[in-house]
């Protein structure tokens, strides 16, 4: 009898130990599948819409340039942007995204991770926010496609086709990519200065500033088109134009919001503040071209958008409504000056590359410094240690500007050189009064007579 209950006893205190084993086995697995990141779809959701968003913008600025030249060149110049699409797209795949948010090598020049390569580490990665990182990669990888894009607008109507693709190429990994690593790694030298960073919510410096000043560069290297500025260029299709900077309105919405890479409050603040200042923008172009002419032009309206929306991109996540506002009136007031005096100095920035972008991206970064909400400074000031003025914040993004300024000039002049030296980058005469369409690519953009 007594062998029987303890054998009870044994077969008892044997399936509770198995019992409580399994139990902590189940609880320490759940607990460790606990700590590891989850995929947050609404998160996922937004940042796939904003990637798409964000595409939209090449071909919408493919229409916004192509509209603006001669019938002869319109295929060419929307070929600038298309093209980028797809050279920018595979060096971003190779080696961008590893040079962008890699680890810092040669002194924090630009950034390197082998399993960057090719995507090839990151493909079953989910980021801390719960965002799949082939997600985080797809969307970064947009604002390396339009950056090229944009300064194409600098040298409009006047470049060999063969030798865009070799400079975009090169200025694609040789200044975009060490500027997206200072600004946007977390050991970028600049995502690091000061108490909290220089600010760039979207790439008012990696991206406008960039491709402005570089666009400016190139079009005084190059020089001007044949015939300017004694020969009047009319735009060939404003309309096409008008729809243009309407797609890329909508796709601005994804460029900014989209930055947060989450779907929440910082998401809700990026996007208002994007709507507020493109409007705002276009109605303060339009007034100062009715005082100034006594006619508001519907170029002038879409410049006024794009001048708005350049502005507050280093800004979205951090300026309040008002502040966005401020932003877009300043931008189109010092943007449409900067224009006046492109015509009396007498360089042909053919699309206003520089002076729309690169002049609108500078004020921006700079200008962001006087409206960023206090909630912010606070956060700046504790990680400061308990002081972080807005002049200190200024310092900073001045800082910032002007390295982004300077590399930018530096390099692309040698790139521009290289090219030029190497591949022919200008277009020959001849080449140039046939037009890009047919000189480069055997075609036509619209079945006319008269290719002018």
């Amino acid at each position: 009898m007594q062998a029987l209950k303890l054998t009870i006893l044994v077969t008892v205190f044997m399936k509770s130990i198995i019992s409580i084993s399994l139990l902590l086995f189940f609880s320490a697995s759940s607990w460790a599948a606990s700590l590891e990141p989850q995929i947050d779809t609404g998160a996922t959701a937004w940042m796939l819409t904003s990637t798409a968003l964000v595409l939209l913008m090449v071909p919408g600025l493919a229409m916004f340039y192509g509209g603006l030249v001669r019938s002869k060149n319109v295929l060419g110049t929307m070929m600038h942007s298309f093209a980028a699409m797809g050279i920018m797209t595979v060096l971003w795949v190779i080696v961008g995204y590893s040079m962008c948010f890699g680890d810092s090598v040669f002194g924090g020049w630009f950034g390197w991770n082998n399993d960057y390569l090719f995507l090839n580490g990151i493909d079953e990665t989910i980021m801390e926010g719960g965002v799949p990182e082939l997600v985080f990669s797809m969307f970064q990888g947009k604002f390396a496609i339009i950056t090229p894009a944009l300064i194409a607008g600098a040298f409009a109507e006047r470049v060999k086709f063969k030798g865009y693709l070799i400079f975009i190429a090169l200025w694609g990994i040789f200044v975009y990519n060490p500027l997206c690593h200072w600004v946007w790694s977390e050991d970028g030298f600049l995502f690091n200065m000061g108490a909290n960073g220089a600010i760039d919510f979207a790439g008012g410096t990696v991206v406008h500033i960039s491709a402005g000043v570089s666009g400016l560069v190139a079009a005084i290297y190059l020089g001007a088109r044949r015939g300017y500025p004694l020969r009047q260029m009319r735009p060939n299709n404003l309309v096409m134009t008008m729809m243009g900077v309407g797609f890329l309105w909508v796709g601005w919405f994804g460029f900014n919001a989209g930055s947060s890479v989450s779907s929440g409050l910082s998401t809700a603040q990026a996007l208002t503040a994007t709507q507020v200042a493109g409007a705002t923008g276009a109605l303060a172009w339009a007034l100062i071209e009715l005082c100034h002419y006594g006619k508001a032009t519907a170029l002038g309206f879409a410049s006024g958008i794009l001048a708005g929306l350049v502005a507050v991109t280093p800004a979205a996540g951090v300026v309040q409504p008002l502040g966005a506002m401020a932003l877009a009136v300043a931008a189109s007031a010092v943007c449409y000056g900067a224009l006046l005096l492109k015509n009396k100095l007498g360089y042909d920035d053919s699309l206003d590359a520089f002076g729309i972008h690169g002049v609108g991206g500078i004020v921006g970064a700079i200008m962001l410094t006087f409206f960023i909400r206090s909630s912010w400074m606070d956060n700046a000031a504790i990680l400061a240690g308990g002081h972080w003025t807005v002049w200190d914040q200024f310092g900073v993004q001045m800082a910032a500007v002007g390295i982004a300024i300077v590399y930018a000039v530096v390099l692309t002049l040698a790139l521009l050189w290289l090219v030029e030296k190497l591949f022919k980058f200008k277009s020959t005469d001849e080449e140039e009064m046939t037009g890009l369409d047919h000189a480069y690519h055997g075609e036509r953009g619209y079945g006319m007579m008269n290719p002018n």
